[in-house]
């Protein structure tokens, strides 16, 4: 370990205090000063201590009580409520997968409810225009 010897002189007496180099001096007083024009860069990292996970619960809960295709509202509600445990628990990575799960079955239960809510009603309305 390098230790610094320094004798301290009244502030008047102009001279300076006496010391011992450190090993890193004696490189940089021999090598000289670094020669890099541009300023030294830094990176600030912002890390926010509660990461928003939408679980997308309510999504899921309406298309399970209306219309619900093929139970996609209902498994989507399922995967919904794991993300949200999994929030709770503290595994981000996880509740992301979950949401990323029940956001992809929301959106195919709300394309298969609207096409057949129109189904429903062309196909009655071109049935009675054939009759008449």
């Amino acid at each position: 370990m390098n230790h610094i010897v320094q004798t301290f002189s009244p502030v008047n007496s102009g001279q300076l205090p006496n010391y011992e180099m450190l090993k890193e001096e004696q490189e940089v007083a021999m090598l000289g000063a670094p020669h890099n024009p541009a300023p030294p860069m830094s990176t600030v990292i912002h890390i926010r201590s509660e990461t928003s996970v939408p679980d997308h619960v309510v999504w899921s809960l309406f298309n399970t009580l209306f219309m619900n295709p093929c139970c996609l509202g209902f498994i989507a509600f399922a995967y919904s409520v794991k993300s949200r445990d999994r929030k709770m628990v503290g595994d981000v990575t996880g509740a992301q997968a979950y949401a990323s799960t029940a956001k992809c079955l929301n959106i195919w239960a709300l394309i298969l409810g609207i096409f057949m809510t129109i189904l429903l009603v062309i196909i009655p309305v071109l049935v009675v225009q054939a009759q008449r």
